[in-house]
């Protein structure tokens, strides 16, 4: 998750949360029955004069678009499997004939990690975070896992990999997670 969505994604709970809070303070004076202290009119004039004007209209149209917008990207900001399937090998030019299937790859490379002793199951994605080439690797180990070993073995994983496909711009992350009983423990490397 990019810092963005991450922003994006604090404010919407932000605003929830406010809803919530004066929806349940709403609901608890409407309980307790204090509207009958409020006074019984109020002046609106002020609002009235407010949609009156000529540039009402252009600013709601305007907010609601910029609305619109903020949405749809916070939308696509959470569309999941943007992995990638395809890659052009090296010395392709723009028009990409020569291609290889990156999702193959990356699955061969968690199937490697997996024949490991202490891993119970791997799983491996080609993604673009951020503008870098990722391979994503995430599996599930022991719980008397050596981790630096596994750090080690998944280096070289990756290593061989990028030397496979031909890329000096691959990156690795490795997302560990150790099962232990019913509980169970996340760490990235």
């Amino acid at each position: 998750m990019t810092r963005t969505t991450w922003t994006l994604d604090r404010a919407a709970t932000f605003i929830v949360g406010l809803a919530l809070i004066a929806a349940g303070a709403i609901a608890f004076v409407w309980r307790v029955d204090i509207w009958t202290a409020l006074p019984q009119r109020s002046d609106t004039a002020w609002a009235t004069d407010l949609i009156a004007t000529d540039w009402w209209p252009w600013a709601v149209g305007a907010a609601s678009l910029c609305s619109l917008l903020l949405g749809l990207r916070w939308l696509w900001a959470h569309l999941p499997g943007r992995g990638i399937r395809e890659l052009n090998l090296p010395g392709t030019g723009d028009q990409g004939r020569l291609r290889f299937d990156a999702k193959n790859a990356a699955s061969t490379a968690a199937d490697v990690f997996a024949s490991l002793p202490s891993v119970r199951s791997a799983k491996g994605t080609v993604k673009r975070d951020r503008g870098q080439l990722v391979v994503d690797l995430r599996a599930t180990v022991d719980p008397r896992a050596d981790l630096s070993d596994l750090a080690d073995s998944a280096d070289q994983i990756i290593a061989d990999l990028a030397h496979v496909m031909g890329r000096q711009d691959l990156y690795g992350r490795v997302h560990l997670v150790v099962k232990s009983g019913d509980s169970t423990i996340a760490r990235v490397r």
